[in-house]
């Protein structure tokens, strides 16, 4: 069964290439102009990722992304733009997005990134324990949900995915490299503090002292890796 993907842009011209192109690649694709109607098509039915532009008629990108995260809803949203600021970028992010592509960007490009999703989305649904507990964290794996002495910890979807790859290989020292390769889906590791923001992140949240970490260690020169 192929991978169903809900376009969510107002630009007819970019919506009938990018359909037309994702549809010869052999993926199912529905296409919608405005915020309410992706934000209704999303919850009321099942898609494997979700291209959601941030420019939209009435309620935004930025808007939609953070509703489905806050209702629970963990598909992989690929957020495009045609702002070039960091603070977008990183706004995008921390609400729940899972990559983020500027407009105009290269075809070969897109369709790599969305390759990487689906492939993480299908990883998210293999065996594995329910839950993990290491003193006052609870990692509830299948709700995507983080406990810290039994308050929830708000996490975004990729601090999540982050914290369950550290998690799954416990005790490995993870490079940055490998980190950009099997969270974020990079073919090749560019030059970027991304691993490195989203650790200092999780640390703001998970760690009683930040500065002095007991879980996500660092491993000078290496990386980093979760210490049980």
């Amino acid at each position: 069964m192929s991978a169903r993907i809900l376009l969510v842009e107002d630009e007819p011209g970019l919506v009938l290439t990018l359909s037309d192109r994702l549809r010869s690649e052999g993926y199912t694709v529905e296409a919608v102009g405005d915020g309410a109607e992706a934000l209704d098509r999303a919850i009321n039915q099942r898609f494997s990722l979700i291209i959601l532009d941030v420019m939209l008629p009435g309620k935004g990108g930025f808007e939609v992304c953070q509703e489905l995260r806050q209702r629970g809803f963990s598909t992989p949203i690929l957020m495009l733009t045609a702002r070039t600021q960091m603070a977008d970028k990183i706004k995008g992010l921390k609400i729940g997005a899972d990559d983020y592509l500027t407009k105009p960007f290269e075809m070969a490009e897109l369709l790599a990134r969305v390759e990487a999703l689906l492939r993480r989305g299908r990883r998210t649904g293999m065996d594995g324990p329910d839950f993990y507990e290491f003193g006052p964290l609870r990692i509830d794996m299948r709700r995507s949900e983080v406990f810290r002495d039994g308050a929830a910890a708000d996490l975004s979807t990729k601090e999540f995915q982050l914290l369950r790859y550290l998690v799954e290989n416990r005790g490995k020292t993870m490079s940055r490299d490998e980190l950009l390769r099997d969270v974020w889906g990079y073919a090749s590791a560019p030059s970027t503090r991304t691993v490195d923001v989203h650790v200092a992140w999780l640390r703001q949240k998970l760690e009683a002292d930040p500065k002095q970490p007991r879980y996500i260690i660092t491993v000078h020169g290496q990386g980093y890796k979760f210490a049980a």
